[in-house]
């Protein structure tokens, strides 16, 4: 398949799922979330409210996504209890929510083996370069270790997440 061809499909399957989202409520109509997991086999992010689950997303990772974040630099999404504990409305990508990683086990674990355990890691949307194509990021991991949503999906995660908010990340 030419990449011409290639990138028509997938222009065409996010039209498809975006009109297959447009049919189930908005996030205006939805309670706030009160829990966030993710399940790094699966590609997940599911949002909960009193453990019924309000969406589901599918996720990028980091780019080397098997294991716990050790270090800085390792490419690895993080597995463990987090919170969300800020915004950035201004991130290099479409918005960000920051986990608050490295958490003590995380600090601990690193320490132990004198590195760094790295930070900065959010839940975000696809990057603000505007010369950045959107499926060049779609179905494969490409993050430093952070969780990767399209932009569409990070306003309404946007609307439906509060800082404070636990996530949990497993394998």
């Amino acid at each position: 398949m030419s990449n011409i061809a290639f990138k028509l499909v997938c222009l065409f399957a996010l039209i498809f799922l975006n009109l297959c989202a447009c049919t189930g409520a908005s996030a205006e109509d939805l309670p706030k979330a009160d829990r966030l997991l993710v399940v790094k086999s699966e590609r997940k992010l599911y949002l909960f409210n009193n453990g019924q689950v309000l969406r589901e997303y599918t996720v990028s990772l980091g780019l080397n996504p098997i294991g716990h974040k050790q270090r800085r630099g390792d490419k690895r999404t993080p597995e463990g209890r987090y919170v969300l504990n800020r915004r950035n409305p201004q991130s290099q990508y479409y918005k960000s929510l920051l986990l608050s990683y490295p958490n003590e086990d995380d600090r601990r674990l690193a320490e132990a083996g004198g590195l760094d355990p790295g930070g900065d890691l959010a839940i975000h949307g696809l990057p603000t370069r505007s010369e950045e194509e959107a499926w060049d990021y779609i179905e494969r991991d490409w993050t430093d270790g952070c969780i990767a949503v399209t932009n569409d999906q990070m306003e309404e995660i946007w609307q439906l997440v509060d800082l404070g908010t636990p996530i949990e990340i497993k394998p």
